[in-house]
């Protein structure tokens, strides 16, 4: 998959190739003219052979200077921005739905206020929050608490049943493995998202224990979020770095409150220090992915995603690496850091 920048500089030189066989063929045929008036359309007037030069001067100018302009605007639309501002409606808007153990419920996503407004700005909200919503509207029974040892609320029972877990997915996405608090996790348009009960509360304890240790992380850090082990495998290099307080960017303030801190800020926060060099790009969508309204890493150190090659990530505690829960389809701009052992970009072709 080729990057927006690409994709630009292709219609550049497309456009400017026909503007210059344009050029070419006017040239030519303004030598024709003049040759053909002087060998073989001697009587005709002087005056008359000037003007018609002039008058064709004067389009060749005016081609130029339309190429020119052309070219200017192309140039000014495809300048890096290592910053570049989020496109407008990222807010939900559609209509969406639920599956809670095989039973689908819809709901109007305006209507939804999030019970974490320390994160969320008003307009977005989380897919615990989803729960909340069907709860107040007496569709569902839902029983949960906020456990400040964990950060997040859990439930205690949903319809009468306990120990339950979701898996979700954004648009173009599958179903995977996901140890992600719900609470932090950004609904947006397209979603897919089922909450399931489980046989028993161990795989639920295991989570919450990673999740405890996050926070005394943290704690123990008088509160700066301090990643013991941060690794870069691109495709030329592989740098490890310790204990790197992460910086908060609020790249997605359209989304976030101030200073809520996410995955991407670890890449910029060592871009800020000098230790890496990268490119930021916002996708509209991707592939299937009809709706994505995310940044991405495009690039680290020169490694330049290209075609189906790039840099992912995934964040959390060893136990759950990879496919095991870290590693979700869950862009980096958009998932909230607590105080993850590691963190993690590297090089993958698909």
């Amino acid at each position: 998959m080729w990057s927006r920048t690409q994709q630009y500089e292709r219609n550049v030189d497309s456009e400017l190739e026909s503007e210059m066989r344009v050029l070419v063929s006017l040239t030519w045929f303004l030598t024709l003219v003049q040759r053909d008036s002087s060998d073989y359309v001697y009587n005709m007037s002087f005056t008359i052979t000037k003007s018609f030069t002039i008058i064709m001067i004067i389009a060749l100018l005016s081609l130029f200077g339309l190429a020119f302009w052309s070219f200017s605007n192309y140039s000014q639309s495809i300048s890096p921005s290592p910053t570049p501002q989020p496109q407008d409606k990222t807010m939900p808007t559609l209509e969406g739905t639920v599956t809670i153990n095989g039973e689908k419920y819809t709901f109007n996503p305006s209507e939804i206020e999030t019970v974490r407004s320390d994160l969320f700005n008003p307009g977005f909200f989380s897919m615990f929050d989803v729960l909340v919503h069907l709860d107040t509207q007496g569709r569902i029974t839902l029983e949960y608490h906020f456990d400040e040892s964990m950060n997040t609320y859990i439930i205690d029972s949903l319809n009468d049943a306990p120990h339950w877990w979701y898996r979700t997915y954004y648009s173009g996405g599958w179903r995977e493995n996901n140890v992600f608090r719900p609470d932090h996790y950004p609904w947006k348009d397209g979603t897919t998202l089922i909450f399931y009960t489980l046989d028993s509360a161990t795989h639920l304890e295991s989570i919450y224990s990673v999740w405890r240790e996050e926070i005394d992380r943290r704690n123990q850090n008088n509160g700066k979020l301090i990643v013991p082990k941060v690794i870069i495998r691109g495709q030329s290099f592989t740098k490890e770095y310790e204990n790197v307080e992460v910086i908060p960017h609020n790249l997605r303030n359209d989304v976030f409150r101030e200073n809520v801190t996410t995955a991407i800020d670890v890449i910029m926060t060592l871009g800020d220090q000098g230790k890496i060099t990268y490119e930021l790009q916002w996708y509209e969508s991707i592939g299937s992915a009809r709706i994505v309204k995310n940044y991405w890493v495009e690039a680290i150190d020169g490694d330049q995603s290209e075609g189906r090659c790039g840099f992912v990530y995934e964040a959390g505690a060893i136990q759950y690496a990879f496919f095991r829960g870290n590693h979700i389809h869950l862009p980096s701009d958009i998932r909230i850091l607590n105080s993850p052992y590691y963190v993690e970009y590297f090089w993958i072709c698909v």
